[in-house]
């Protein structure tokens, strides 16, 4: 399979949503418990882009079918962490271990430094241990460890706070 990343787009949307909603369904790469909406998704995009944030996706160009997707955004709404900022990412599951989750956050590092961005932060579910590897590998290190503050599917989750400094 060839892939294309590129930044989403208003009908990539769709797509993203599924991919997100089958995350709080099935897993534990989001705390969310509720699925979301389009509309949801459609002010999110608009929210990111009126930050300059991005949104990429990973797109399987012979089936047109989006394999992933990530983004980054505000790591708190303090203006003292302006320069700091937090990332996702996430791989529809008939895509993962295909190389599409560093792809895509090597293009948000890139995309980060650009932007004159200090920090990246990823906070990971300690069960995510694929997701903590790839980190360690960009060069992210551990700055944190949160136990038992969030749940998701009736069980306490640790949280993993990682960071890399870009410049």
């Amino acid at each position: 399979m060839s892939f294309q990343i590129r930044p989403a787009q208003i009908q990539d949307l769709e797509q993203i949503l599924n991919i997100y909603n089958a995350e709080i369904l099935n897993g534990t790469a989001t705390w969310n418990d509720k699925e979301k909406s389009l509309e949801d998704f459609h002010h999110g995009l608009h929210n990111l882009a009126a930050q300059h944030f991005p949104l990429f996706i990973a797109e399987d160009l012979e089936s047109k079918r989006i394999a992933g997707y990530a983004d980054y955004s505000s790591f708190r709404q303090i203006t003292g962490f302006k320069h700091s900022v937090e990332h996702s990412v996430f791989i529809h599951p008939e895509f993962v271990r295909q190389g599409l989750g560093k792809a895509l956050m090597l293009k948000l590092i890139d995309h980060a430094k650009q932007h004159h961005i200090h920090v990246m932060v990823a906070a990971i579910d300690h069960g995510n241990k694929v997701s903590i590897v790839l980190h360690e590998k960009l060069g992210f290190k551990q700055t944190g460890y949160m136990p038992q503050v969030g749940q998701k599917f009736g069980q306490w989750r640790d949280l993993v706070l990682m960071q890399l400094i870009l410049d």
